[in-house]
């Protein structure tokens, strides 16, 4: 169960992640042209918290692994060949929505600038999906998000177990039970090849920093929303705390 060599080269994960973080680079974020390599500098002092570098990446992080993993959860309902590939994508499209509703929600209030289009590395992933057709899409998809799931899991517990603002906390507890619950659906699908998705974790391939960053949305551009559509269930799905989505109308990116 291999995956593809055009997901391949566009995986960058584990250890990389840090790098991934810090090479965000929001000008228009609390005033700041650049970002440094000290991810536990306090950018901003709010009633939250103190808001760090890693803290604001973490929020940046999450609202930009949705802009991908929302729709590719809504491929796998329609191209999936396994009930079990369909349910994964079922489980994406609502967490990240909910994800994606606690984002957009704290952002402003700790005046953190968040994407309205996933990286360039991550388009790639779902360009790859939306090309691939029977058990090639299936395999694909779940080797690929296991394996970002995986390494994103990780940042989690990192900054779960660091930040002092309480806005990221309780995003960081909603990302760690969508994410897991993620993982698990992936697991599920009994497509994943553990050696592999192992290897990719722990020995990833180095990007430039243009290819996993977010391009910055257009002065005045609606902010995109992800939303589950009315006739999907969200019974047996873990969004988090107090982050039951419901669905919204979804402006065009400007």
């Amino acid at each position: 169960m291999p995956i593809s060599r055009n997901t391949i080269g566009y995986l960058v994960v584990g250890g990389a992640l840090t790098a991934t973080l810090a090479a965000l680079v929001y000008p228009s974020v609390l005033g700041l042209q650049t970002t440094t390599s000290d991810q536990s500098r306090i950018i901003a002092n709010t009633q939250w918290g103190p808001l760090t570098e890693a803290d604001r990446n973490f929020v940046v992080f999450v609202r930009s692994a949705g802009l991908w993993e929302g729709p590719s959860g809504a491929l796998a309902m329609k191209k999936g060949t396994t009930a079990a590939v369909r349910e994964a994508g079922r489980h994406l499209v609502i967490g990240h929505a909910a994800l994606d509703a606690s984002c957009r929600k704290i952002a402003p209030e700790l005046n953190v600038t968040i994407p309205n289009q996933p990286t360039p590395q991550q388009q790639g992933f779902l360009a790859n999906f939306q090309s691939d057709t029977g058990k090639q899409f299936d395999t694909d998809f779940a080797n690929t998000l296991r394996i970002t799931h995986g390494s994103i899991f990780n940042t989690i517990a990192k900054i779960r177990s660091t930040t002092q603002n309480t806005l990221v906390r309780e995003l960081a507890d909603q990302a760690n039970d969508v994410v897991l619950d993620h993982i698990t659906q992936m697991e599920k699908t009994g497509l994943i090849n553990f050696n592999q998705v192992n290897f990719q974790e722990t020995t990833p391939p180095k990007l430039p920093a243009a290819q996993v960053t977010p391009p910055v949305p257009q002065p005045g551009a609606p902010v995109v929303t992800l939303t589950v559509p009315p006739e999907l269930s969200t019974q047996g799905v873990p969004t988090g705390p107090d982050s039951t989505p419901t669905p919204t109308a979804s402006p065009t990116t400007g």
